[in-house]
């Protein structure tokens, strides 16, 4: 890594409000870093895994990587699959190596998803970037 890290922030956009408020947080604890940062956007948070893991095993890799989105829990079972599957796909590239923050929202109703995602409020977009960036510092002070 180098002194101003590189971050890819890859968001699913289901819930546009509540993504546009992470991205917010994301962004603005990236840029009060010094860390130049691109975004992506995928169809949902099943994708977002996917979605790093080209980046990650692409040409050009990033040093950190942030998942954004939001799944609610509705009326079937795709919430667990969702939840779990995206959750454990990002789990097997960090152990992989791949250095990121974690800021998918896993809610009952979008009363707490506002809570979790509002700038103003518990932001877990801000969170997920300050995550990917202290494990990329890790990671690099492991390789030295």
């Amino acid at each position: 890594m180098t002194d101003t890290p590189r971050v890819l922030i890859v968001a699913a956009p289901f819930y546009e409000d509540i993504t546009e408020q992470l991205l917010a947080g994301a962004r603005a604890a990236l840029d009060e870093a010094g860390a130049r940062h691109d975004t992506v956007m995928v169809p949902g948070a099943f994708e977002i895994p996917g979605a790093i893991a080209m980046s990650w095993l692409g040409a050009d890799p990033y040093d950190a990587y942030v998942a954004l989105g939001c799944v609610i829990r509705g009326e079937t079972s795709h919430y667990d699959y969702v939840c779990g599957e995206s959750a454990r796909g990002l789990m097997d590239l960090s152990l992989s190596g791949v250095a990121l923050g974690y800021g998918i929202l896993t809610v009952e109703n979008i009363r707490q998803a506002r809570e979790r995602a509002h700038v103003d409020r518990k932001n877990k977009g801000r969170d997920a970037a300050q995550a990917a960036l202290t494990m990329a510092a890790f990671k690099t002070s492991c390789a030295d």
